[in-house]
């Protein structure tokens, strides 16, 4: 359970917001500025409803000060105030708030903003670094979301091949701007041929996934390869696009030769059977991967098949 520190000097408010929210989250209080901020190293609160006005120690001082500590960067701090001043409400914001409500309040907006927060948050903790994509969480959810719903889905697994050999030849910072460009080249693509509520996540290094529908998921496929395998081309030097291959030196001391990046896309679907199941998703989709990784150059396979065994279709 989430757990709320509410820091303000008047125990009837304390207990209005106890009420409001202990049905939904874990409540912790603090009656001054000096023990909220003790609260917070001891207690490691989700979320802080913070009073702009406190005996003391006031509730922008101590926004301020917990802005000071990188520890504290993703807690969200939500001021409460009975001054509607927009004066006051900037200071806040300008300190490190992440929103201002005034008293009175109503319960049902103060629930909103706080899951809305609390939700970012989690997002943001789970967001690849460098591409900002949800991570393994938040993919986990939106596949799982998708089953629960009955909805008929794509879920299109995306790999870079020779990927390491790059990075051997030509340094991990370079293969980060790969990695960076592949991630784009995801977005712009399901956002230009897929659907509005489609998603791209990052679960690491230079595997991808995106989910979008069965009748989007071709020309997303399709898209995604022609794109990457014209951009991929500025990424090499003059010599290696022309003998369109980079060589290497392993651990042996010997030469070995590698294939320009490609990348494969294996995609499995509901469509034709039922998948409930996010490791099962993931199975059919490591098995696809195998397939193509076998294939030469750049190319989708999705798989078809029904419950009883039967071919995949491949593409690209």
């Amino acid at each position: 359970m989430k757990k709320i520190l509410v820091i303000d000097d008047s125990p009837f408010f304390r207990g209005q917001l106890r009420a409001v929210l202990s049905f939904a989250y874990a409540v912790a209080e603090a009656n001054d500025g000096e023990e909220g901020l003790e609260m917070v190293k001891r207690e490691k609160p989700d979320l802080v409803l913070l009073d702009g006005v406190l005996r003391g120690m006031s509730g922008f001082e101590v926004c301020r000060i917990l802005r000071e500590s990188e520890s504290n960067n993703l807690m969200p701090i939500v001021m409460i105030t009975s001054s509607d001043r927009q004066e006051d409400i900037l200071r806040g914001l300008e300190l490190g708030a992440d929103d201002y409500i005034t008293k009175p309040f109503n319960n049902r907006e103060l629930i909103s903003r706080i899951k809305n927060l609390l939700r970012r948050i989690d997002r943001n903790r789970d967001a690849n670094p460098l591409t900002g994509l949800p991570g393994n969480i938040e993919i986990q959810r939106e596949i799982m979301s998708r089953i629960s719903k009955g909805d008929k889905f794509a879920v299109g697994y995306v790999d870079l091949d020779n990927f390491k050999a790059y990075n051997d030849a030509y340094s991990f910072s370079r293969g980060d701007t790969v990695i960076v460009l592949t991630a784009d080249i995801l977005r712009d693509q399901l956002r230009l041929w897929g659907n509005p509520d489609d998603f791209t996540g990052h679960i690491g290094g230079d595997d991808f996934i995106f989910v979008t529908t069965p009748d989007r998921v071709v020309k997303i496929c399709e898209e995604i390869i022609a794109i990457f395998d014209e951009r991929i081309r500025d990424f090499y030097n003059e010599d290696d696009l022309k003998a369109l291959c980079v060589k290497t030196i392993n651990r042996k001391g010997e030469v070995e030769v590698f294939p320009l990046m490609s990348i494969s896309l294996a995609v499995a679907t509901n469509l034709c059977r039922k998948l409930d199941n996010y490791l099962i998703i993931s199975d059919i989709a490591a098995e696809l991967k195998k397939k193509l990784k076998r294939m030469p150059g750049s190319n989708y396979c999705v798989d078809r098949r029904t419950d009883a065994p039967a071919a995949s279709a491949a593409g690209g």
